[in-house]
């Protein structure tokens, strides 16, 4: 099956907003497009560019407008798992276009709000947000999830609590691949917390945005579509979500959850 990509071409819209009043002014919580949770790749020493501590600017939003992170390792960094040509692929091409949708929307809608475009174009706006920014969110979250040398099993607080909500790791992972490899055509399988209940649960979201759960927090996240895994993979969705949990940085999947639970105390 053949799954359209985003237009990685197309120029990014200088929106001149701050994060906030963006969000705001649009009604798109930072929760929703998962925003709160980018800041995980603080701190981080990135590979790619010799070393260093990424900047508080290269979590996916500065000066008003989305950008596309640097990775805290090199392309080549995962494999045998993730090969290097893949990552680099997805992450300058497939990442930059959702990038580049999510700051079009963006700039469309604050036209619409300042009456400077047609009311009518709102849904069209709206669903293009929805679908680029919860792409460019998700990823995120997806680069900062893995880590050369990562896998095993969590500790700590985090190791009882899937306990605690699963029954025990095995059965996490039972459910978690499941549903990962059960995602029709493009999408994700996510871990998250789910605050009204204290729990967390596994879930996931066909394309990017469907099959949302509202008010759950994505800690955890897999990209399932094909772009993520084919040229290594081929069509064996199942053997790449089996080498994901070998790169798993369960450090970071653990400080999500953490942030999370104490946002909501």
């Amino acid at each position: 099956m053949i799954h359209q990509e985003p237009n990685s071409g197309t120029a990014r819209q200088s929106v001149n907003l701050d994060r906030r009043s963006a969000l705001k002014t649009l009604g798109v919580s930072a929760a929703a497009l998962g925003l709160a949770q980018v800041a995980a790749g603080q701190g981080r020493s990135s590979a790619r560019e010799g070393g260093g501590a990424v900047p508080a600017h290269a979590i996916g939003w500065s000066d008003g407008e989305f950008i596309l992170p640097e990775l805290p390792y090199a392309y080549d960094a995962l494999e045998p798992y993730i090969d290097g040509q893949t990552m680099r692929l997805h992450h300058s091409l497939h990442h930059q276009g959702y990038v580049d949708g999510a700051n079009r929307a963006l700039g469309r809608l604050r036209a619409i709000a300042a009456g400077e475009e047609p009311a009518a174009m709102a849904k069209h706006w709206s669903r293009e947000l929805a679908f680029h920014g919860s792409g460019h969110s998700l990823h995120v979250i997806f680069w900062t999830n893995m880590k050369p040398g990562g896998g095993g099993e969590p500790t700590g607080a985090l190791a009882d609590k899937i306990a605690a909500d699963f029954g025990d790791f095995r059965a996490f992972r039972r459910l978690f691949e499941a549903a990962s490899n059960s995602v029709e055509a493009s999408g994700w399988g996510l871990l998250g917390y789910e605050p009204l209940s204290d729990q967390l649960v596994v879930f996931q979201a066909e394309k990017h945005h469907d099959l949302t759960v509202h008010g759950v927090v994505p800690l955890l996240a897999i990209d399932v579509w094909e772009h993520a895994y084919y040229l290594k993979y081929q069509n064996r969705r199942s053997e790449y979500v089996e080498a994901f949990f070998e790169v798993i940085d369960w450090d970071d999947v653990a400080r999500r959850w953490r942030e999370a639970a104490r946002s909501e105390a």
